[in-house]
């Protein structure tokens, strides 16, 4: 019986440590997983949660997308840590701008993709990362986006019109029970962009505890729609296991509207699965 896949998986794909500079003058850390043996099909650009409580390249959606989707989906992952952002990686040069100055490291990030000719790029971002998408994101670089758990907390109607007019395809995944934004008030709010899709995840809240592998089944599907799914549970070929422990002192609440007692921006949320 094939080994099962599992949070700590690692399928065969290049991984390689990447720095992605600024307009205004930062080095931001990151990385970028392509697949092993082929080249990409399409790219993910991967904008974390909000890094003062606990958001960051390694947050377990994306971790799991960079460990898995070169192998299982023909896609590249790049993940970097926005300003001032701390991660196993490293720390990003820079101080946590609220989502203003981060307008530069979204364009940092489209900008590489560019430059390594990466195909199909498509913005992956998740709670303050959507944000960031719709607020600074919409460019000409990009095919598309999807977003994960978006809050709507600092989008204006002019951000969505914006997009509403690039007709670029705009997907957000909203769990049924998210703390911020549930589906129903999510199809009114993006009813404003008629090239919009909403889906509601039956049964997820906002962290995808225990509903990674749905995230990255629609993400896929949108992405390369020639991919068979769902994604396979198994693995018959190699397969790494990553050190989870890296992660084991940092905390899930990383969304809540107050920081964790003793946690400092920047620190990350220990991988609920």
């Amino acid at each position: 019986m094939s080994p099962a896949i599992r949070a700590s998986s690692i399928l065969p794909g290049r991984r390689e440590d990447i720095e992605l500079h600024t307009a205004d003058g930062l080095r931001l850390v990151g990385e970028l997983a392509t697949p092993a043996d082929r080249d990409p099909v399409a790219t993910l650009v991967c904008l974390h949660p909000l890094p003062t409580h606990g958001g960051m390249m390694d947050s377990h959606v994306f971790r799991k997308a960079a460990w898995r989707l070169p192998a299982l989906a023909d896609l590249a992952v790049l993940r970097f840590n926005t300003r001032g952002t701390t991660s196993v990686r490293g720390t990003s040069e820079g101080t946590f701008d609220a989502g203003e100055a981060e307008r530069f490291d979204v364009a940092a990030a489209i900008e590489y993709a560019e430059f390594a000719e990466l195909p199909d790029i498509w913005l992956l971002g998740w709670s303050f990362g959507t944000d960031l998408t719709l607020r600074h994101g919409c460019d000409p670089g990009i095919v598309g986006a999807i977003l994960l758990s978006p809050p709507l907390r600092t989008t204006t109607e002019d951000d969505l019109a914006r997009w509403a007019e690039s007709g670029r395809p705009l997907t957000a995944l909203v769990p049924e029970f998210d703390d911020y934004l549930r589906p129903d008030e999510a199809r009114r709010r993006f009813a404003a962009v008629p090239q919009a899709e909403v889906v509601g995840v039956p049964g997820a809240k906002h962290l995808w505890v225990g509903d990674a592998e749905t995230v990255l089944d629609e993400v896929v599907r949108r992405v390369n729609p020639a991919v068979s799914l769902p994604l396979p549970t198994v693995w018959d070929g190699p397969m790494e296991t990553g050190d989870a422990s890296a992660y084991a002192d940092r905390t899930v609440a990383a969304f809540a509207d107050q920081p964790t007692p003793g946690a400092t921006p920047g620190g990350g949320p220990a991988d609920p699965g």
